[in-house]
């Protein structure tokens, strides 16, 4: 009995699943060794066209169970499926001429890794559209801000959609570069210095063009220069380090989701038919923002096991790597995947409460206008160490009067209105009052940030149009 893999089965898409699967990948192994072979014929090699037609007419007859017939005999998969392709073409043997194992395990890998990374990439792209989108949407809701889970000063429910785009941004950026840039082995025979393929063809130059050949047909534009038997290691690893980075602004945002659900501030989305309990039928749980945060923290532990083989291969390459592999790349494109179509999907249905936020808002400004109040005092001559020591005497008092009581009530105004500091000073009710009537006053720079952050993410969004526009499917 063989046990499905969760991440594919429950959470990857159907395209992400298409990169990774066993015949998607022997597709694109008898695609590299097409190329090759049209390159060597077209460099001299003697390779009749009908073979090289016989290939690929059978490129799509993929028998996987046969080839797991030959591997279990010759327990080398690289061979099983030379022999198979082989008795597809009808019996041809053209294949594998002047290659070995890495040359076509690692660069279709690396075509696996890039194809599914532009995927991803498309989606992030998406998410960082949506985020703008709630940006611009809750950019009018004045909120109580929060540092160390603690009511802070206030700022605009948009500005916090804004500094989560800002951050999956600046990752966003990286991510384009390195694949942009991401370079293939290449043909590089055995240990990495071409010499099967220079012997076969004759010389360097055809080998070097060869290659250039073949590289070009896979959609890659950067070529590895001298890597040794498999390519380095640490681009798997930088790979892992960018989605898990990526992930950090979705987890961000989820987490806060989640918190700010608690407080009924806001909803992830809840759909008719929805259970969010099995016992308590009242509940309405983030059941969606807690699974991103589970994948993110799957991609960080994917991170840190890509970083275990970075520099970890002998001399020019061995394959001590392997079964990690296996499991860290595909699997950190499968939750990278999920975790997109679920952020994408709370993006989608969530709402926010606004009458629920200006109660709590309320209920905390006259300690959020606390500094505000300092200058007041400051304004009537008492130092700012003493203003300080009165303003925070008062609000501790006043903060756990109101818990104790459990009122939502707050005398902080009143209390420093009668304080004999504030009272010799001039201090009175009304000017205390006054600075806290116009409450756009207390959050700063908000809107031009969000537009900043608007006017610094489009370029990126431009590129990828129609990316932007991709919208998640049904999730489970």
């Amino acid at each position: 009995m063989v046990n499905p893999n969760i991440l594919s089965q429950r959470y990857a898409t159907r395209e992400m699943n298409a990169i990774f699967s066993e015949e998607g990948k022997t597709g694109h192994e008898r695609d590299l060794w097409l190329a090759v072979l049209k390159a060597q014929k077209e460099l001299g090699l003697e390779i009749p066209q009908e073979a090289i037609e016989a290939y690929e007419e059978a490129k799509t007859e993929i028998d996987l169970e046969l080839i797991k017939e030959i591997e279990m005999r010759t327990k080398h998969d690289v061979k099983a499926k030379i022999e198979a392709y082989n008795l597809a073409s009808g019996g041809h043997e053209y294949l594998h001429i002047g290659m070995t194992s890495r040359d076509l395990t690692d660069n279709v890998e690396q075509l696996q890794i890039r194809k599914a990374g532009r995927l991803i990439l498309g989606k992030y792209v998406s998410v960082l559209r949506h985020l703008l989108d709630k940006a611009d949407e809750y950019r009018h809701i004045e909120m109580a801000a929060r540092t160390h889970h603690q009511a802070a000063q206030p700022t605009l429910l948009g500005r916090r959609f804004a500094m989560w785009a800002e951050e999956l941004h600046t990752h966003l950026a990286d991510y384009e570069e390195y694949l942009d840039s991401y370079p293939l082995r290449g043909i590089k025979g055995a240990v990495g210095t071409q010499f099967d393929m220079a012997n076969l063809l004759g010389s360097p130059e055809k080998a070097n063009l060869l290659e250039k050949k073949v590289a070009q047909s896979l959609g890659f534009t950067e070529t590895l220069d001298a890597p040794g038997q498999v390519y380095p290691r640490s681009l798997d690893y930088k790979l892992a380090s960018h989605l898990a980075a990526l992930a950090s602004a979705c987890e961000s945002f989820a987490k806060t989701i989640r918190l700010m659900a608690g407080y009924e501030l806001v909803t992830e989305g809840f759909k008719e038919g929805q259970v969010g309990s099995s016992v308590m039928p009242h509940k309405m749980n983030t059941r969606s923002t807690e699974r991103v945060c589970a994948f993110s923290y799957l991609l960080k532990m994917y991170s840190d096991g890509a970083s275990r083989i970075a520099g970890d291969q002998w001399e020019e390459g061995d394959v001590s790597c392997s079964a990690l592999r296996r499991v860290i790349i595909p699997d950190a494109y499968y939750a990278s995947d999920g975790l997109v179509e679920t952020t994408l999907t709370v993006l989608n249905q969530m709402g926010a409460y606004p009458a629920v936020i200006e109660k709590e808002l309320d209920r905390y400004l006259p300690f959020l206008a606390t500094t505000s109040i300092l200058v007041v005092a400051l304004r009537h001559g008492i130092g700012r160490e003493k203003a300080h020591s009165i303003i925070k005497r008062h609000a501790i008092a006043e903060a756990l009067r109101m818990r104790q009581q459990g009122t939502r009530e707050n005398n902080l105004i009143p209390l420093l209105a009668q304080d004999p500091d504030f009272k010799a000073a001039g201090i009175t009710a009304d000017e205390l009052n006054e600075a806290l009537k116009d409450r756009t006053r207390f959050i700063g720079n908000s809107y031009n940030q969000i537009d900043a952050v608007k006017a610094k993410a489009q370029p990126l969004i431009d590129r990828h149009a129609a990316q932007a526009r991709y919208e998640p499917g049904d999730i489970l």
